[in-house]
């Protein structure tokens, strides 16, 4: 018997909707139209105006400062829910409360564990995400996890810059299995910047792990916050006799006084994607673009196609 393929429709919540814009032209369908409606008191209802019966329904949101983007997210899969919808997907870049990952401390949450119990109990059959803090988030859900890799895109323009003595980094001691992955790709040498914390985001110290005399750094990591330990780290990495430091960070958070910092800091360049939208443009910043990865992943789902061959740079 031939596969059986439902009619698709892209929805995006409203913070991510730039990408998703981009998502739907590289896919070659438009946007589904969906309405948010606000209340005085800040109580928001999503509602679809078109019908997604009987359709396989991808909802595009990232979850970053999760509170109002996450809900929103919850509030789309139950109404594409309750409206009788095939098969839902959600589409999350970026997954917020990913950082809480485990117990690191007596009486804390794990918040990537209570989002996945939210995701799952709204409706969704399906998760499609990219870069996860910890991979091992994936088994937090019980049904089909597809885990994007950034690398295919990162890879391309790291090779484009034509760096002679190229040395792959690691912002701290729980990125090395990032680092030494990308690396590969490059058959480059590792060295891990070992910070010590007082407490988030404030770095008590931090030391090289390796030689970097002569070397053009780039260093990896997924999330860019405030971006101090990238700044502390590339001036630490210049000092012990580096050619240059660049980064590569797929999901730009950049809270706080970051755009300033990333801008005084050593760093030549950060390279981030669009999973999050920036909130202004920096000359040290260049955004590379997740949409197309994405519109193959939402067409191979929906053909029932592998997931990985897109991982192949």
């Amino acid at each position: 018997m031939p596969l059986q393929f439902n009619p698709v429709k892209l929805f995006a919540g409203t913070g991510t909707k730039a990408l998703a814009l981009k998502i739907a032209e590289s896919y070659g369908k438009p946007l589904g139209d969906v309405t948010l409606n606000r209340f005085s008191d800040g109580e928001f209802q999503p509602s679809y105006d078109e019908t997604v019966r009987g359709c396989d329904v991808f909802l595009i949101a990232s979850t970053y400062q999760p509170n109002d983007n996450l809900m929103e997210l919850l509030l789309m899969i139950d109404a594409a829910k309750r409206a009788s919808a095939h098969y839902i997907t959600a589409v999350v870049p970026y997954y917020g409360l990913a950082r809480q990952d485990r117990k690191d401390k007596p009486r804390v949450a794990i918040g990537a564990k209570l989002v996945a119990n939210l995701l799952k109990s709204a409706g969704i059959h399906r998760i499609m995400t990219m870069d996860l803090h910890a991979a091992q988030i994936q088994g937090f859900f019980d049904i089909p996890v597809d885990h994007l890799d950034a690398s295919v895109i990162f890879v391309p323009y790291i090779k484009s810059l034509g760096l002679e003595n190229l040395t792959i980094a690691s912002p701290d001691m729980g990125g090395s299995y990032r680092a030494r992955t990308f690396a590969k790709f490059f058959n480059a040498e590792v060295v891990i910047c070992d910070k010590r914390r007082k407490r988030a985001n404030e770095i008590e110290s931090m030391s090289i792990i390796g030689d970097v005399t002569g070397q053009d750094i780039v260093l990896i990591d997924d999330i860019c916050d405030t971006a101090g330990t990238l700044s502390k780290a590339a001036a630490l990495i210049m000092e012990k006799g580096a050619k240059s430091v660049r980064a590569v960070c797929t999901h730009p958070v950049l809270s706080g006084k970051a755009y300033e910092t990333v801008e005084n800091s050593m760093l030549s360049e950060l390279i981030v994607t669009d999973t999050i939208p920036l909130k202004q443009t920096s000359p040290k910043i260049r955004v590379l673009s997740t949409a197309d990865l994405f519109a193959k992943a939402i067409a191979n789902v929906n053909e029932h196609g592998s997931i990985s061959e897109l991982f192949k740079v």
